[in-house]
């Protein structure tokens, strides 16, 4: 094959269509206005509008930089002072952590953690599809998809009244062929912001089990709904239900971390033996994905959680984020009635975590950028956390004025 043929080769691969989420960013840098606001992001902003670098994060920084060590190869499956530290926190007082039955491999976030569950599933499960809600993190299907899954969607959003059809969710997972994956958020749904409350979780768990369906929990968001401990609970009554269930987890939001790629592949298994089988395997999957995870994230996560101060710190300045999202959440919620009265804005409050869905069609958000320079996704959701003191009048009179 000559220069000239590979070339012509080449230049037939077409142009990937833009991503949902990073094409609103990239739209957001290109505006002038000098009052633009990107409500687009899935990032944690303090009132500044600020990506903030928490102290316990800087207090572990400074305590590694005490005791250097080189930068070699963490193991496959990344630093063990870490997993330790990780399971703790998901499965802490569950029966299956005493047992052995817990595994945890750190991974290149929680997308690392997906992408290591959806090619271990296609290895061992090829004729399984993967079920997903409706709507979902957008990546959640694009990565199954390109693991080769098909991925079918079951009901989750009921827009007009802009809550959960747990009903529809419910018939819908009934139906499921056994051996199939469901994906669910664990908790602060994205995007909706909206979960489930204890007794239907117990529904959706009696379904999985009875249907024998494979559970796979998504925690992007643990301590940013009810607390660690609240949001946690479902992973842990899974844990306990007797199913083998595969959890997803990062780091990023809760820490801070976005760069550092810090996230976990956590499974159940039946018992300590079936469980170091799917350790081996799922070692294998991430030798052929990348290697071994990053090491500065880890060290920084397991020095927190490893110490009781800096444990403490952590908690409160996550406990301080989940507050400030919760007032902006009231603080929108009464300017927009106050603006539009008669017309309900409770789901704002009903809602938990960093996102939105506030019930705006394309129409409406195609205004808001071309109007208002407000930028946020094509379905309306928002990111909680990008709107301020700063900003919030702006936000609020533009959402009241295109909703109209």
């Amino acid at each position: 094959m000559n220069h000239s043929t590979t070339l012509s080769l080449l230049s037939s691969v077409a142009m990937a269509p833009r991503d949902p989420i990073l094409g609103v960013t990239e739209a957001y840098n290109q505006s002038t206005h000098p009052d633009k606001i990107n409500l687009g992001v899935g990032v944690y902003y303090d009132d500044r509008g600020k990506v903030p670098l928490l102290d316990c994060v800087r207090a572990a920084e400074a305590a590694l930089q005490l005791d250097p060590k080189p930068h070699t190869y963490l193991p496959i499956d990344g630093l063990a002072a870490y997993n330790k530290a990780v399971g703790a926190l998901l499965f802490d007082g569950c029966t299956a952590l005493a047992e052995q039955r817990v595994v945890t491999l750190q991974t290149a976030g929680g997308t690392g953690a997906l992408k290591v569950g959806a090619d271990f599933f296609r290895r061992f499960f090829p004729e399984a599809q993967v079920w997903i809600s409706n709507p979902s993190w957008e990546n959640h299907a694009a990565l199954f998809e390109s693991a080769g899954f098909v991925v079918n969607h079951y009901p989750y959003y009921d827009a007009a009244g802009n809550g959960i059809d747990f009903a529809a969710m419910l018939e819908a997972l009934e139906h499921v062929p056994t051996g199939n994956i469901v994906l669910l958020h664990a908790c602060c749904h994205n995007p909706t912001g909206l979960d489930l409350d204890e007794g239907r979780w117990e529904q959706v768990l009696g379904v999985i089990a009875r249907r024998g369906l494979i559970p796979f929990l998504d925690m992007a968001y643990q301590g940013f709904g009810a607390g660690l401990a609240a949001d946690g609970k479902v992973v842990r009554r899974f844990a306990d239900g007797g199913l083998t269930v595969f959890v997803s987890s990062t780091f990023s939001k809760s820490f801070s971390l976005y760069g550092e790629r810090i996230g976990a592949l956590s499974v159940v298994a039946a018992d300590a033996d079936a469980a170091a089988r799917l350790q081996s395997q799922l070692k294998r999957t991430i030798r052929t994905n990348y290697s071994s995870p990053p090491e500065h994230g880890a060290r920084l996560v397991a020095t927190v959680l490893g110490s009781a101060p800096l444990r403490a710190m952590w908690e409160q300045e996550l406990a301080a984020m989940r507050e400030r999202i919760r007032t902006t959440r009231r603080d929108l919620r009464l300017r927009l009635e106050a603006l539009a009265p008669g017309r309900d804005f409770s789901f704002l409050t009903r809602q938990s975590g960093l996102f939105s869905y506030t019930g705006l069609d394309k129409e409406q958000v195609r205004r808001l950028r071309e109007e208002y320079a407000i930028y946020t996704l094509d379905t309306g959701r928002i990111c909680v956390a990008a709107v301020n003191s700063g900003n919030i009048e702006r936000v609020a009179q533009a959402i009241a004025t295109v909703s109209a």
